[in-house]
């Protein structure tokens, strides 16, 4: 109790919503702020989108070596109504040059998550379909979270149907990865493969000590900076870690804020 009281001391300062859920894999320690809160998921859904591609693979619905194509134009949930997506908003260009050709499931799920390319990410929810990444959340303790849709689909945006999460649900689903019961434990280990390629390691990494592995996912979108995943230290305790935030002044600060509570849950851990 004192570190969640630490950390909520610290947060009450800071401008802008903190949400903060830990989970030490070895020890029953945990701190929770806000962990209940719903947030936009910005990419943080992406996590549970790979969840349900291995849980569709591993029911022989297709395997993850199939290819299928590339294509760049998505349909509204709102009103079946086509929309497309723009390289300047994505975080990853390479792909809208390759739309028509084909490339594997798996491929394209990498790059969902190491370098969240939206362009990826709808096309693989076209395939395994946003209703059931939700079921498949749910099932895995993630009770309070809802994903919708896909990336950019402004119609659904502008009436309010997001994707939705909380760090309590999120820290759930990292923890089935990480114990091997997200699908089963072949599934789980390539998916913490892959979260461990993640290229954007400004929060949840950034001051913990050298050797210290994160199989992580952020998510941002304008006043919005997530970061969640599993911590591997180098002296073989691990850890799950979700860290929420909107409404802060500027990125930077919250950036700061976050690898800063990040800090301060590695230093309070319990031996």
């Amino acid at each position: 109790m004192a570190l969640t009281r630490q950390i909520s001391q610290y947060l009450a300062d800071k401008k802008g919503t903190y949400a903060v859920a830990f989970k030490n894999l070895q020890t029953r320690q945990t701190v929770y702020v806000n962990e209940h809160e719903l947030f936009h998921a910005a990419s943080t859904m992406k996590t549970p989108v790979m969840v349900e591609v291995y849980r569709q693979a591993a029911a022989g619905t297709f395997s993850v070596k199939d290819s299928i194509p590339v294509k760049n134009e998505f349909k509204s949930i709102v009103d079946g109504s086509p929309y497309r997506l723009t390289p300047e908003t994505d975080s990853e260009q390479q792909l809208y040059t390759e739309v028509g050709q084909q490339k594997t499931i798996y491929d394209l799920m990498y790059q969902m998550i190491i370098v969240s390319s939206n362009l990826a990410t709808n096309i693989i929810i076209d395939l395994v379909h946003a209703e059931e990444v939700t079921k498949t959340f749910h099932r895995l303790g993630a009770k309070h979270s809802q994903i919708r849709r896909g990336v950019e689909d402004q119609k659904a945006y502008q009436q309010g149907l997001n994707n939705q999460v909380t760090a309590y649900d999120l820290a759930e689903l990292f923890e089935k990865i990480a114990k091997g019961k997200a699908v089963n434990r072949e599934s789980s280990e390539a998916m913490i493969q892959i979260l461990l390629k993640q290229k954007f390691n400004d929060v949840i990494p950034a001051r913990l000590p050298a050797g210290t592995k994160v199989a992580h996912k952020t998510g941002s979108i304008s006043n919005i900076y997530h970061d969640s995943g599993i911590v591997y230290l180098p002296d073989g305790r691990s850890y799950v870690i979700v860290l929420l935030s909107r409404d802060w002044d500027t990125r930077e600060n919250a950036v700061e804020t976050m690898a800063t509570v990040s800090e301060m849950i590695y230093q309070g851990l319990k031996k």
